[in-house]
């Protein structure tokens, strides 16, 4: 493994990057960290801890539908996932903004109080919501 690796960025390509920081921002608590103009466009780099989420405009159209219910199975990205004390709360919080694709449902056959939803952002990526998620003391080796 390399030395000081350090989680960087997800990068986003969306239609209309400033909904999309909106949507970051108001619902999550994305802040811009950067902003790098690139002639008529610009690069948006969005802070939340030590987690940034890079939004370009997108060049081109969705070659596929719009992914449903907790993401596509198919290789790549499935999802965005942010932990929050009430996914209930959150979902409130979030107004008409939370267009939900699947749930909420619950996991406490796994771990009690585990509870997850998924949503869409305004570029239709899947966003996933959860509460109670913690790590297993003892996970299996690989």
């Amino acid at each position: 493994m390399a030395t000081n690796l350090v989680y960087s960025h997800a990068a986003l390509a969306c239609s209309d990057p400033l909904a999309t920081e909106r949507f970051y921002a108001a619902h999550f608590g994305f802040r811009r960290a950067r902003v790098i103009p690139l002639g008529q466009e610009q690069i948006v780099f969005l802070k939340l801890g030590h987690v940034y989420l890079e939004l370009f405009r997108a060049r081109e159209r969705r070659p596929l539908a719009p992914p449903v219910e907790d993401g596509p199975w198919f290789p790549g990205v499935r999802h965005l996932a942010f932990q929050v004390d009430d996914v209930d709360a959150q979902l409130a919080a979030m107004g008409t903004d939370a267009v939900i694709t699947q749930g909420p449902m619950s996991f406490d056959a796994f771990i009690p109080g585990w509870r997850t939803v998924w949503v869409k952002d305004p570029d239709g990526s899947i966003v996933e919501i959860s509460q109670g998620y913690v790590d297993e003391a003892n996970p299996p080796p690989r």
